[in-house]
């Protein structure tokens, strides 16, 4: 659930902004809901685990905007949720995030000004479900990909998890292959399988 929550900042950053936004963003555990509540620790040294996970985000589409800010809080928990849950169920006013963490975020915002709009009403908050997430880490794993067999790997392992290539997916697989073959061909890379 984590990775969705930044997946949704991303995806509300881009949606704000083409191509630049002004962003302030906050996140940290929580315990039981409460920051100071004891919970379960690991290791020799005792570290707490959160049972919570929380995040702000406060953004305009540009420093120079003179649309309203938006502004999302959100606990969740630290656990495996599954893509059914969107974001916007575990969005939590400032003020109760601000009593259960006891912190105080933003504390130069105006919270008189009533044009500070729900950032899930400027972005719907709608995550990507488990085919949609799969496409998208696939199609970050070929940017990372540095040999052919590696490329390969990617579009192996999305169709043994029977997820068919979107467009984009493939275009920007095309685009890799041709340059890690001309790499290749021009005998900048090894060929190791990987």
């Amino acid at each position: 659930m984590w990775r969705r929550a930044f997946q949704a900042e991303r995806k509300a950053r881009l949606h704000l902004s083409r191509p630049q936004c002004e962003e302030y963003c906050s996140f940290g555990g929580l315990k039981g809901g409460q920051r100071n509540e004891t919970g379960q620790v690991i290791g020799e040294d005792n570290v707490a685990v959160p049972s919570h996970l929380y995040k702000v985000i406060l953004a305009r589409r540009s420093p120079v905007s003179t649309e309203p800010l938006a502004l999302g809080a959100f606990v969740v928990p630290n656990e495996a949720i599954g893509f059914q849950p969107q974001l916007s169920e575990f969005q939590v006013s400032l003020q109760d995030l601000e009593k259960l963490s006891g912190l105080v975020f933003f504390p130069h915002l105006d919270r008189t000004n009533n044009d500070i709009r729900n950032i899930c009403s400027v972005d719907t908050c709608k995550l990507l479900d488990f085919r949609e997430f799969t496409l998208y880490l696939s199609t970050r794993k070929i940017e990372g990909a540095r040999s052919v067999p590696r490329l390969q790997k990617v579009m192996e392992n999305l169709k043994n998890a029977g997820i068919e290539p979107d467009e984009y997916f493939l275009s920007r697989y095309e685009k890799k292959l041709e340059e890690l073959t001309a790499k290749e061909q021009a005998g900048l890379l090894e060929r190791k399988p990987s």
